[in-house]
């Protein structure tokens, strides 16, 4: 089905450079990005020899968190199909994800819960594929949770304690708050469908350095 180059590709380990990590609770998850997932697929299978497809997406909830904002979440089931290059023949994975939308509107809540729960699922798909797509995330007996440190995100001096200054709201949603210099920043996945909540702490998008920031200064108010 693969040629060999695919099967070295497959083979490889996963660079400690594409591990990004979030807080959820008092557990650090290690993850992959919905974009490095897809740009690892065009890049081994090939941009015209892997699709996918999405039978399932539904609403399973929604309710109203303590700042008003609506909470719905989604379930996606998406079906990867990958093909040889002659297309003759193929493979295929399902599997199943979770989103959560939480935004002041209904349509913004409902926009980031699917997006949210496809990606999710796309990449659940994929793992299937290997250590390339994650799979050795999976292995509750590796420790992944070093490997923040030689991302390309910038490393953080301190964490914040998320709920002695009230920022458990954001640790809910999987994102966590770093200190980098004189600055909070907020860290985590699918950062802009949750934009409301981030707002909601004070914190302002900085275009230059590209992250959700707040001057300590204010955190210390």
């Amino acid at each position: 089905m693969f040629n060999e180059q695919q099967n070295q590709d497959l083979a490889k380990e996963l660079e400690n450079t594409r591990i990004k990590s979030r807080s959820k609770g008092d557990i650090e998850l290690s993850y992959l990005e919905g974009f490095d997932v897809i740009d690892t697929a065009n890049r081994i299978f090939g941009y015209g020899n892997w699709s996918y497809a999405v039978p399932t997406l539904e609403q399973v909830s929604q309710e109203s968190n303590q700042n008003q904002n609506i909470v719905i979440g989604y379930k996606a089931v998406v079906a990867v199909k990958i093909s040889n290059a002659q297309h003759t023949q193929h493979i295929s994975r399902e599997d199943v994800g979770f989103g959560t939308g939480i935004a002041r509107t209904l349509c913004d809540a409902h926009e980031g819960a699917s997006k949210e729960a496809v990606t999710d699922a796309l990449k659940r798909a994929l793992r299937s594929f290997g250590n390339q797509f994650g799979l050795s995330l999976y292995d509750k007996t590796k420790n992944h949770q070093t490997t923040q440190q030689y991302t390309q995100q910038p490393k953080p001096s301190n964490k914040v304690n998320t709920v002695s200054q009230d920022y458990s709201k954001l640790s809910n949603l999987g994102l966590s708050v770093m200190q980098q210099g004189q600055n909070l920043i907020v860290m985590g996945d699918d950062i802009f469908a949750k934009k409301d909540t981030i707002k909601a702490c004070g914190f302002k998008w900085d275009g230059r350095s590209k992250y959700w920031c707040k001057p300590i200064e204010q955190q210390a108010a």
